[in-house]
């Protein structure tokens, strides 16, 4: 079996076993042979540590890409590392507010699932719905099952074609296993600058986008995302 990367480095909060449970996985495995040697080497490059590794996920909506930010341990700052492009998207600007609605949430969100024998090769899966995006639907299904994952298609997922989940895949895998217990995803419509914000004041989600914003504002301000009580909870809308 192959070692994982962390494996031979310093004990970490969470155990390298983590690396061998995951490549006891057939596709991690070949996902693993495909792309972890061009992927340590662009880690080197930017003095990114595998064994020390974080790494925090955003998508701005109308840029129609993933973006993979990552630090070693202890840094202040994120750095990108690199934007993946969007296979597939459905629904419109706006939050997922009921299931079936195919829309894609905005917010703040966490990775709470590997499942490395996804329908679409590999997928890594969002803790929606939170607890303000239940307060925000009422007594309406909001739905579930959003993730990050392989192939061309989606119903209010995030494609990113089997190559590109192979490379975010093992990333957030190098990040669990150096231990980075808590994976943020920041999901936004468009850039929450005030100019933006502004052309679109007459939309209904104009109040929950103003609620997203200060969290935006942070990380374009500090690199990192706003620590846990800093957090803004966005109005609610159905």
């Amino acid at each position: 079996m192959l070692a994982g990367p962390a494996a031979a480095q310093a004990p970490s909060p969470l155990p390298p076993s983590f690396w061998v449970r995951q490549l006891g996985y057939p596709r991690v495995r070949a996902a693993y042979a495909r792309c972890w040697p061009a992927l340590a080497a662009r880690l080197q490059a930017q003095h990114l540590d595998s064994a020390r590794l974080e790494v925090f996920f955003r998508l701005i909506k109308t840029h129609r890409a993933l973006e993979v930010w990552a630090r070693n341990r202890g840094e202040a700052a994120f750095r990108q590392l690199r934007s993946y492009p969007l296979a597939a998207t459905s629904g419109t600007l706006g939050p997922k507010r009921r299931a079936g609605d195919g829309q894609v949430p905005e917010g703040f969100y966490t990775i709470d699932r590997f499942n490395p024998q996804s329908a679409y090769h590999l997928s890594l899966g969002l803790d929606y719905p939170t607890a303000d995006d239940l307060l925000a639907t009422g007594l309406a299904d909001p739905g579930g099952d959003i993730f990050l994952h392989g192939a061309d298609v989606t119903d209010g997922c995030l494609p990113l074609t089997d190559a590109g989940i192979e490379e975010v895949y093992l990333l957030a895998v190098a990040a669990r296993a150096a231990g980075q217990v808590s994976i943020s995803v920041h999901l936004f419509p468009f850039p929450l600058l005030e100019s933006e914000l502004r052309q679109r004041a007459a939309s209904p989600h104009a109040a929950f986008w103003r609620g997203l914003a200060p969290g935006y504002a942070y990380f374009e301000a500090h690199r990192a995302p706003a620590p846990p009580l800093a957090q803004y909870a966005a109005p609610a809308t159905r």
